[in-house]
């Protein structure tokens, strides 16, 4: 990771997002040559001379003060997540060896945990997304194409930011797929700057820069968030439309790694869906789904939404039927 770099554009996005009234500043009219603040104005909110921020923005100055960096954050009007990345970014290098790259494993502790929790999908996540365990709600709701003991073979380990942008049936199963990508991007952003030693997440980002279009025009933005909580929508092969809460719980004494649980509003057609995938099975879902390269019907068919199915295996769903 090209530290200089990265700071130099995560400066210049942020300058050009805001406009001189966004921040109180007077204009005076005419045409600016440049998009949103120019540096001289950043310097002036920050209290820091131009030629000090200059030399900042171009990657020249190394020893910037938690003062100035603070300075700089709130004139830039930065999230917490988007100061702590300026403060990794403005950190000057370490002349360290890299670590031995190793196959990172979860706890047995964290994997009894997500095992037990029949009713709860659960998937443990490294800082790279890389898979390192799931229970097997998890595994049918996330990846159920997918060998269910991938996450234990190096070889194959599934990523679930390489399968968001690259797997067409992950792409398939999120309804809101741009806003997803946004998300995914910022906090990939997030752990970059948090990880610049790591070759393997240097690696992927250069993977998904090449591979995907979408990701590269979205990676030169520099968006930088945290994804802590929020919705996941979903639309699933075998049970339908499903808008599950989602929870990201940072592991202890797990350096980025991350308990992924998921879970449906009480009485929804959400939860009777993850109830359906649950009593089926990893093989039993491939049933409800139907089997695997079968011939096309010659004419027309119904292919029965996830109420449908749900309906058919024997279970009540709350409210109006759910949508396909």
């Amino acid at each position: 990771m090209d530290k200089p770099a990265e700071l130099s554009e995560f400066l210049r996005t942020r300058r050009g997002r805001l406009q001189p009234e966004d921040v109180g500043l007077l204009t005076y009219g005419g045409r600016r040559r440049v998009p949103g603040l120019r540096r001289e104005e950043l310097a002036q909110l920050a209290g820091v001379s131009v030629t000090y921020y200059t030399r900042l923005e171009q990657g020249q100055s190394h020893n910037a003060s938690d003062e100035v960096l603070d300075a700089l954050a709130r004139a830039l009007r930065l999230t917490g997540p988007e100061h702590a990345h300026l403060r990794n970014l403005a950190r000057p290098g370490r002349a360290r060896a890299r670590p031995a790259e190793r196959f990172e494993r979860v706890r047995p502790g964290v994997r009894q945990l997500i095992t037990a929790m029949r009713d709860v999908p659960a998937v443990v996540v490294g800082h790279r997304g890389d898979v390192l365990a799931w229970n097997a709600l998890g595994h049918a709701l996330l990846a159920g194409h997918l060998a269910v003991d991938s996450p234990d073979r190096a070889a194959d380990r599934p990523n679930l930011n390489r399968m968001f942008f690259l797997d067409p049936h992950t792409r398939e199963l999120h309804r809101r797929w741009d806003e997803e990508a946004r998300a995914r991007v910022a906090f990939l952003r997030l752990a970059a700057g948090r990880h610049q030693e790591d070759r393997r997440l240097a690696a992927l980002i250069g993977e998904l820069s090449m591979k995907s279009p979408e990701f590269a025009a979205l990676w030169s933005r520099h968006p930088v968030h945290d994804c802590l909580y929020g919705t996941k929508y979903l639309h699933h092969p075998v049970v339908g439309t499903m808008d599950l809460a989602y929870e990201a719980l940072p592991l202890p004494e797990e350096a980025g790694q991350r308990m992924l649980l998921y879970s449906a509003e009480p009485g929804s057609a959400a939860e009777a869906a993850l109830r359906l995938l649950a009593a089926a099975g990893p093989m039993g879902a491939r049933d409800l789904a139907g089997p695997v390269g079968a011939a096309e019907p010659a004419g027309p068919a119904r292919v029965p939404d996830g109420s449908s199915r749900m309906a058919e295996a024997g279970w009540e769903v709350a409210g109006s039927s759910a949508k396909g």
